[in-house]
């Protein structure tokens, strides 16, 4: 357990954020490999039935993992001002309701399959690929929430380190299956999907079992389960908050893919490709912003609200100066970071991916921004600006798929998160500034 309510709040951040980012790294390095595998040993179509889904699955994961970061905001409030009763009631109701939202989600996505691939404009060539891969992803949800339910709770805590090596662990075995998968076992595009679940699976089994060891004070009784009022309205605002916020941002991908899926084949490839690079880039941000939400929810929970203020303007420096690295590295590597993930030599596909990336990682700072803001709202408590900022950006994203579009081509797509970040960091800057938990005296 680490106490993120005593120290210099930057190195606290820095130490606790590392292992989150080395976490982040190796779990899209699931996907880096699915990627690269499919494209290397299944071909290009193969790929872009995969990219042509792939929004699918992480509208899903993105709308749990906001769940869980929402109950694990909680966790840490609890935790900080030493409250073990409610804290391990609400460690019981993330376990419970986590796993339940889990498989109504994956029920429900499956049994609207085929309207969902309608609806995404999954061409015919390559609807037999795209419904073998997301169909076993969509139900395997419960297994990678179950990693992010522990994930979730050894964070709260302060403990960002433990579910890094089991990524680690998890993304090598993944290696392995998707090659055993594919080439020996000839499953296709399915192998890939079995291999990302089974390598989540062991990492989740391994994770609980090392936490039920590691903290014997955060082993649940019986009456742990029996979860007070207050702490599930407290568990269920913050988590309804973080879900809309992470629903409203895949909502708005979802449907920029539904576009993008009727330029043909490369510019889904190119697309894919340049999303994987830009989830690369934004790493370091994904990190601190997550780091930062359970760092204020402690400090909260402690009364100590000057520490909140520093840790924010500490770690928003910090992004600035990387946004400037990946600005250098998109005008400078482009071409050969979208050859690295896709393994391709296609002419239109690099050149697609890397205007994408040179002209978007031009406006970084402001994501970078957004990306700590709203996490840090949600950690002090004010749980509706974010929301209203995600939502923002679903609406400029679903008028320049509808509008923009279909008269500008892929332009439109490519200027559209430009634009999307630019309207919705002023709500977030303004309502932050101006938060009442800057002005209060800190706590003795």
């Amino acid at each position: 357990m680490k106490n993120l309510t005593e120290g210099k709040p930057l190195k606290l951040i820095l130490q606790f954020a590392l292992p989150l980012f080395i976490g982040q790294l190796f779990q899209l390095f699931y996907s880096l490999v699915d990627t690269r595998i499919v494209g290397e040993t299944l071909g290009e179509s193969a790929l872009a039935a995969v990219g042509a889904t792939s929004t699918l699955s992480d509208l899903f994961m993105s709308l749990l993992i906001g769940i869980l970061n929402g109950f694990g905001i909680v966790i840490a409030t609890y935790f900080g001002a030493k409250n073990e009763t409610n804290m391990k009631k609400a460690i019981a109701g993330t376990i419970l309701f986590g796993t339940g939202m889990a498989i109504i989600i994956s029920i429900l996505s499956l049994c609207f399959l085929e309207p969902l691939l309608q609806f995404l404009n999954v061409s015919m060539d390559l609807l037999p690929n795209a419904r073998a891969y997301i169909r076993v992803i969509l139900a395997g949800l419960v297994i990678a929430t179950l990693y992010n339910i522990c994930a979730s709770i050894l964070r709260a805590i302060g403990d960002s380190f433990t579910p890094l090596l089991f990524l680690i662990l998890s993304a090598v075995l993944n290696i392995f299956l998707d090659y055993t998968f594919i080439l020996n076992f000839r499953m296709g595009v399915a192998g890939a999907a079995y291999a990302t679940l089974l390598s989540q699976a062991v990492s989740a089994v391994l994770c609980f079992l090392y936490m039920w060891k590691k903290y014997p004070n955060l082993h649940l009784c019986h009456d742990d389960f029996h979860i007070a009022r207050e702490v599930c309205r407290r568990m269920f605002t913050t988590a309804s908050s973080m879900a809309f916020m992470s629903a409203f941002v895949q909502f708005g991908t979802f449907a920029l893919q539904t576009s993008i899926n009727t330029f043909g084949t490369n510019i889904i490839v190119a697309h894919t490709a340049a999303r994987k690079a830009s989830s690369i880039f934004m790493m370091p941000w994904s990190a601190l912003g997550t780091t930062l939400a359970t760092f204020c929810g402690q400090n909260l929970g402690a009364g100590k609200y000057s520490r909140i203020k520093t840790g924010l303007r500490d770690t928003t420096l910090i992004t600035w100066g990387w946004s400037l690295l990946v600005i250098l590295a998109a005008n400078t590597i482009a071409p050969q970071i979208i050859q690295t993930i896709t393994a391709t030599t296609e002419a239109e596909i690099i050149e697609t991916a890397t205007l994408y990336l040179r002209v978007d990682t031009a406006f970084y700072f402001v994501p970078s921004v957004i990306c700590l803001f709203r996490n840090a709202m949600q950690g002090f408590g004010d749980s509706k600006t974010p929301v209203f900022s995600s939502a923002l950006e679903l609406v400029t994203k679903v008028l320049a798929a509808f509008l923009l579009a279909p008269v500008i081509g892929y332009w439109g797509i490519i200027v559209c998160e430009p634009i999307a970040w630019i309207i919705m960091v002023i709500p977030l800057v303004l309502n932050t500034l101006r938060n009442p938990i800057f002005k209060k005296n800190d706590i003795i």
